[in-house]
């Protein structure tokens, strides 16, 4: 028997009738933050951060829609973050950009009444650097890989995501060298390769192929590939040339696929190992992975390299930031001695 159509529903509309017979749940705001992130080839931690800081800006505003919102609540959210939050000028201004992000991009509106005047003015600091001798002193309480990562990142003054991102096609041993893909501002570099590592690396290399190798009798095997490049090839993923130089020591799940695979190491795996390193040679500077990039710069640099060089090396976009480490070199600030050894 047949029902006459009841009343019309006075609630909240819920999802289309399609969405409803897939099962689906209906596409959220956040959701198509990720996916016009991933669209731009954003790096899967920056969507991380952006989505995140998305997020507390509608929760700090009992959540709103961001269509309801517009310059004075994107104040109101950064000035919190300034005097509540007391986060540096450089993490109030991640914040802004996610935000900015989502208007211009996701909503493609600009903000009403928005006046970028709340950006903090961050400090200019001088980098740590370690003297030569410090450096072999950090160095020699690393073993194994810990010892290959830190003498590549002093060598060849990487960044750490660089050096945990490099894939066995990066590494030239015949013309002692490294390329740096998709670095800071998503340029490629060359770099050193120091001969003092190699017969280490040559061993290490070694035995990440025999953990390839049992992947790939595994049904695995299958590494991340960079953009379009699973499509386009859609065997490079189990090429042995594209694999991480410094794998995880288990295979876990894409968070962006579900894929089963091996990752490179996580970043804390030689954080910790390098502040334990200092500890342990009794260094008394506040000694981190990036102290060695910026020991690499400054040591260059005092031998005489000329500082466009550097550059390069550096992946610099403006020389600008490279002079920075003239400030630091071992001669006293800015090249000149103290008056006080002249008495």
């Amino acid at each position: 028997m047949n029902r006459p159509p009841g009343p019309a529903s006075t609630g909240p509309a819920g999802p289309p009738q399609s969405e409803r017979a897939a099962g689906r749940r209906p596409r959220r705001l956040l959701d198509e933050v990720g996916d016009a992130l991933r669209v731009r080839h954003y790096s899967y931690r920056t969507e991380q951060s952006y989505v995140a800081w998305i997020r507390r800006f509608i929760l700090f505003h009992d959540k709103r829609h961001p269509k309801e919102m517009a310059g004075p609540e994107i104040e109101a959210f950064l000035s919190h973050l300034a005097s509540e939050g007391r986060v540096s000028a450089a993490t109030q201004s991640q914040a802004l950009s996610a935000i900015l992000f989502l208007y211009r991009v996701v909503l493609q509106r600009e903000p009403e009444g928005f006046q970028p005047k709340i950006r903090g003015r961050s400090n200019r600091r001088l980098p740590v650097v370690l003297s030569p001798d410090e450096v072999k002193k950090v160095l020699d309480q690393l073993r194994g890989t810990h010892w290959i990562m830190g003498t590549l990142l002093y060598g060849g003054g990487l960044r750490l995501r660089e050096l945990l991102r490099l894939r066995v096609h990066n590494l030239d041993f015949q013309a002692h060298q490294l390329t740096v893909r998709e670095g800071k501002g998503r340029k490629d570099r060359v770099t050193f390769l120091p001969h003092s590592v190699e017969p280490a690396l040559r061993t290490h290399l070694e035995g990440v192929r025999r953990l390839h190798r049992a992947d790939l009798e595994e049904g695995h095997g299958r590494v991340e590939l960079p953009w379009a490049l699973a499509r386009k090839y859609p065997a490079a993923a189990r090429e042995w040339g594209w694999q991480w130089v410094f794998p995880a020591s288990r295979r876990a799940l894409d968070p962006r696929t579900g894929t089963e695979r091996r990752h490179h190491l996580h970043e804390t795996v030689l954080q910790r190992a390098v502040r334990a390193a200092a500890l342990r040679a009794e260094i008394e500077k506040r000694v981190s992975c990036h102290t060695l990039r910026h020991s690499f710069a400054t040591h260059l640099l005092a031998n005489g390299s000329d500082i466009r060089t550097v550059q390069e090396l550096l992946g610099h976009r403006d020389v600008r930031t490279t002079m920075i480490y003239t400030h630091v070199l071992n001669q006293g600030p800015y090249g000149l001695a103290s008056p006080a050894d002249r008495l």
